[in-house]
């Protein structure tokens, strides 16, 4: 069942969108909403069992964002990491990690393509338009 918004916690943390109210009696952020920090990050998109689950964007103070998927407060599935640079990495993350085929833009606009594995990024091949 539906319930009103939560707002501001002690902590200091603040959300704002849909809750339910579990059989226990616990209210639990489930739907859209929008989650703040006390250090300025801020989280917004979809949540399931009071964790964020689904689509949604965070952003950083330091002006990093990730926009995509993620799985129990992780980044998982398709996203877009954006560094405070402008380096950006687009493909697939698991669980935090760039994991799978995704593409790198550096600082020059080139694009690097292929199979990452967390840190390491063997093969990558520069993407040429002719």
């Amino acid at each position: 069942m539906p319930v009103k918004p939560r707002k501001k916690t002690q902590s200091g943390e603040k959300t704002d969108g849909e809750c339910i109210r579990t059989e226990d009696g616990t209210v639990e952020r489930d739907g859209f909403g929008t989650h703040t920090t006390p250090n300025g990050i801020i989280y917004t998109g979809q949540w399931k069992n009071d964790k964020i689950n689904g689509t949604g964007k965070l952003e950083h103070p330091s002006g990093a964002i990730y926009e995509g998927e993620f799985k129990d407060n992780k980044f998982h599935g398709m996203g877009t990491y954006t560094w405070p640079n402008g380096f950006k990495y687009i493909g697939s993350f698991n669980e935090n990690k760039l994991e799978g085929e995704g593409k790198f833009i550096d600082e020059d606009d080139y694009e690097w393509v292929g199979t990452f594995h967390y840190k390491a990024a063997p093969g990558l091949k520069l993407k040429l338009d002719m």
